[in-house]
């Protein structure tokens, strides 16, 4: 694993949170993208390097909406860029980890995924991301 990619939060409505995190970062998001696979739309910040990743449900039973009824609006994952993901997986799944996604999919910013399931990680779910 290279660095952190970017912190994913969970929210109801992203041009309120977009409006609340270009105050808080004094930026404006540099990117806002569908992701169908996921039934989501996020936007991203990029603050001197660090990616916040803003991320609203839109299709019905979407993962970010079911996040927020049962924990309410917040972190909901922590990606860490690859530089290899179908070796990570590999390597992650000979120590015994559960992956979500065992063959990554195409994601928001421009970058191939796949997810460790919380169970395994003290209930934090981890993004794989390997730039394509």
């Amino acid at each position: 694993m290279k660095k952190i990619e970017h912190i994913g939060i969970a929210v109801k409505n992203l041009d309120t949170a977009n409006k609340l995190y270009s105050k808080i970062l004094g930026i404006e998001p540099y990117k806002e993208e569908k992701v169908d696979s996921e039934g989501v739309i996020t936007s991203f910040f990029n603050r001197n390097g660090t990616k916040i990743e803003l991320l609203q449900g839109v299709k019905k039973d979407n993962s970010i909406d079911k996040f927020i009824e049962k924990r309410g609006e917040g972190i909901h994952h922590i990606a860490f860029e690859v530089e290899d993901i179908l070796i990570e997986i590999k390597r992650l799944k000979k120590l015994g980890f559960k992956i979500i996604n065992e063959q990554p999919k195409k994601g928001a910013d421009n970058n191939l995924i796949a997810f460790i399931h919380p169970k395994e990680t003290n209930q934090v779910l981890i993004e794989l991301c390997q730039k394509i």
